[in-house]
């Protein structure tokens, strides 16, 4: 009895300190729906956007929001053009969020496969790798961009590829980090030991177990695709019109500060609002996800 008191101490112990590992505080709640909202918004815009974002009629231009003493036909106004700033902002949050979201999703699988190689097989590779990445961390993603578009134009699929090469160095170094030191895990040896291939090990054990640490390293890195989609956007080498997206309904508006500032005051929320959401979200969950953390402390 007395030796399974401990037993039963530990994992009552061990239950309030899980529970407050899912516990949610306000910040973080209005964050995530915020972030669902964003989500929800993307999907469903063409059921929930007013009027077609391109249309254009200038007997309606700069018309201000329903909060400045304007109509509910319009309820955040029109820009120079005429066209709907509601309309633009659902239809630039849809195609921001998907390309953010594309160029993120690339970016950390070019990073962990490249870290995942330089980890494997080290020796002259590893080096080849890592001095790429050196190349990269002091050349920004920004000025590659701005290049290859000077170079051969932009499109889409173009702009994308250019977007996700933003923070793939960090994933390699991460991925590399973490793979060294889960090949020598003694978890590791064991299943070797057994007769295990390493691939099949790396495969089954070593990559699912720092996993956490890469969504982590997502929601850290979403921010600033955003941010560089948003920079190139309102240079007016990101998205091309007709297209709109929040980066260029912003350089849109820089034109029109003074007498119509809704015009880029609006996309200017939203890309703060969700750059703060993703990044509130991404530090709660590192410390959710990260185990040398006391939740007691």
């Amino acid at each position: 009895m007395s030796a399974a008191e401990p037993r039963n101490g530990a994992v009552a112990s061990a239950k309030p300190t899980a529970a407050r590992a899912l516990v949610m505080p306000l910040s973080i709640k209005l964050a995530a729906g915020f972030l669902a909202l964003m989500v929800v918004v993307s999907i469903l815009a063409p059921l929930i956007a007013p009027y077609d974002f391109a249309t254009q009629n200038l007997a309606r231009r700069l018309r201000p929001p329903v909060f400045w003493g304007g109509e509910w036909t319009y309820a955040l106004g029109t820009d120079h053009l005429g066209r709907d700033i509601l309309s633009r902002l659902i239809y630039g949050i849809r195609t921001s969020i998907a390309i953010a979201l594309a160029g993120t999703l690339i970016g950390a699988a070019i990073g962990t496969a490249l870290g995942y190689v330089a980890a494997r097989r080290r020796g002259w590779l590893d080096d080849i790798i890592m001095m790429m990445v050196d190349v990269q961390a002091a050349l920004p993603a920004f000025f590659i961009a701005i290049a290859f578009i000077a170079l051969i134009g932009s499109n889409l699929l173009i702009f994308i590829v250019l977007v996700s090469l933003e923070g793939w160095e960090r994933y390699t170094r991460l991925v590399r980090g973490l793979v060294i030191s889960e090949q020598a895990a003694l978890y590791v040896r064991a299943v070797q030991a057994l007769g295990a291939n390493i691939n099949r090990v790396n495969l089954r054990h070593v990559l699912p177990n720092i996993a956490a640490s890469l969504v982590v390293q997502m929601t850290i890195t979403f921010p600033w695709v955003i941010l560089l989609e948003t920079t190139l956007s309102f240079l007016g080498l990101g998205v091309q019109p007709p297209g709109t997206s929040l980066g260029q309904m912003l350089g849109a508006g820089r034109n029109y500060l003074l007498q119509a500032w809704w015009i880029a005051v609006c996309p200017g929320v939203v890309i703060f609002l969700t750059t703060l959401c993703v990044s509130l979200f991404g530090d709660w969950l590192r410390d959710r996800l990260d185990p040398t953390l006391d939740s007691n402390s």
